[in-house]
């Protein structure tokens, strides 16, 4: 699940630091992200975020019972609500499960959708894994996308191509706020149909 937005940057050794969310976010519609930090007066909170919250807090419950089997592993040791901050990226974020197994770290999102995982939420899941590599030195080779409407994990493997498009992609987000520039809209107009910044933009 997505962690709480916020209107201000926090500074970590001078530097602004974002939330993984910002970055899913940017890589859906970068205007999310403009409208949050450079208009931050007109975040409204839509039904579907408070819902989103509830199902995060039902499903922090079950995971407790869970057997690591639904991940395909014979054992590991479960941490929830993992904060997460990396000052080489400039992000920070918190990750709903990670598992430390003998030789690997794998973190887990939920996700109230019964589609497969997009690509921005498997590249918010490759930032888990920065972060997480950064923060603790060992292995994160993948992660996992867990349904919270069809009760399936599906797995994420990270490859280079997918860290060095978070690293880019959070550099443009970071550009942007800079400047204040305004982006522009996505190609795909479905998704704005239940955006709920969509009353903002009069090109749409």
């Amino acid at each position: 699940m997505d962690e709480p937005e916020t209107e201000e940057l926090p500074v970590l050794e001078g530097r602004a630091v974002f939330t993984v969310t910002d970055l899913k976010q940017f890589a859906y519609c970068p205007r999310v992200v403009y409208y949050t930090y450079c208009l931050p007066l007109i975040r409204p909170e839509t039904a579907k975020m408070q819902e989103s919250r509830r199902a995060h807090e039902e499903e922090a419950r079950r995971e407790e019972r869970r057997s690591l089997r639904l991940y395909g592993l014979p054992e590991g040791e479960r941490r929830y609500d993992v904060l997460l901050c990396s000052t080489a990226l400039g992000l920070r974020g918190k990750a709903d499960v990670v598992i430390r197994t003998a030789d690997e770290l794998i973190p887990v999102d939920y996700k109230m959708t019964s589609r497969p995982a997009g690509p921005h939420f498997r590249l918010q899941l490759a930032a888990y894994g920065l972060m997480l590599s950064e923060m603790e030195g060992l292995p994160v080779r993948r992660g996992f996308v867990y349904s919270t409407i069809t009760r399936q994990a599906e797995e994420v493997r990270f490859t280079r191509r997918a860290y060095a498009q978070v690293r880019s992609l959070t550099e443009a987000m970071r550009r942007m706020v800079d400047t204040e520039a305004m982006p522009e809209a996505p190609q795909g107009r479905a998704r704005c149909v239940a955006c709920e910044f969509r009353r903002f933009c009069n090109d749409l």
